[in-house]
């Protein structure tokens, strides 16, 4: 069956420079977002009842633009001021690039990963006497504890924010020829909306391993999988499904 409409589950890119713009113009479909989830900040009574204390921490693990505003967030409720002597350790440069919306960048310790977590680690492993804080939602890939763990680093979690499943109740009688999914919690939250749901003829994409997984233990089948050696970006891996079952353009 021929690809004509595709709802991606995440918010609409601000940049009229995304792939799934070019992808839609050229294959000649229509490309909807909306997130499946989305993020809300934990109060300051649920974080001290984690016994956190911002100011025994020297630096501070981010490895998302949530985790930079519900750090600085908490923080400002708190009214802890956070000193300019405090270490940022970034995941990403998009990260540490974000993190110039609340700190002088160029007067800040700041160190910078290559986009993976044990990429981060060689960075704090360097630094094994700082006290690392590691603000998070409350759910966190198991590999990051183990990583820190296996640096023998002090730190702590701080569950700053959560993942909550959005309403998708106006989506019950619209129809999409393919579903795009970027995590467990994108197919947690279809089920909830839709505990009905019926794949039928709709194709489903996924991307990383842990989202293909979650898609067939909910019995569906993953039609379309990213990263692949063929299609590294999601978009490249929807462009070859789509040149197939459409025809080629």
């Amino acid at each position: 069956m021929k690809v004509k409409t595709i709802l991606v589950s995440q918010p609409e890119p601000k940049t009229d420079a995304s792939p799934y713009f070019e992808l839609s113009e050229k294959q000649k479909v229509k490309i909807d977002f909306r997130s499946f989830i989305h993020v809300e900040g934990v109060e300051v009574k649920e974080v001290r009842a984690q016994k956190i204390d911002l100011s025994k921490f020297t630096a501070i693990i981010l490895t998302s633009r949530n985790a930079v505003d519900n750090f600085f967030r908490i923080a400002d409720e708190m009214r802890f001021k956070v000193p300019d002597s405090m270490k940022y350790f970034c995941q990403s440069e998009a990260v540490a690039y974000y993190l110039q919306k609340y700190v002088v960048y160029r007067k800040r310790k700041i160190y910078v990963g290559n986009r993976t977590f044990p990429e981060l680690g060689k960075l704090i492993k360097k630094h094994k006497d700082e006290k690392f804080l590691l603000p998070s939602s409350d759910k966190l890939k198991p590999l990051i504890p183990e990583e820190l763990n296996n640096l023998g680093v002090d730190w702590k979690q701080a569950i700053l924010y959560k993942t909550v499943v959005s309403d998708l109740s106006d989506l019950e009688d619209v129809f999409y020829d393919i579903l795009v999914f970027f995590s467990p919690s994108g197919i947690d939250s279809l089920f909830i909306n839709f505990p009905d749901f019926k794949q039928n003829n709709t194709r489903i994409a996924a991307f990383g391993n842990t989202t293909i997984k979650a898609v067939t233990d909910a019995g569906l089948k993953c039609n379309i999988m990213a990263p692949a050696p063929e299609s590294p970006s999601m978009t490249m891996a929807l462009e070859r499904y789509i040149k197939e079952v459409n025809g080629k353009k």
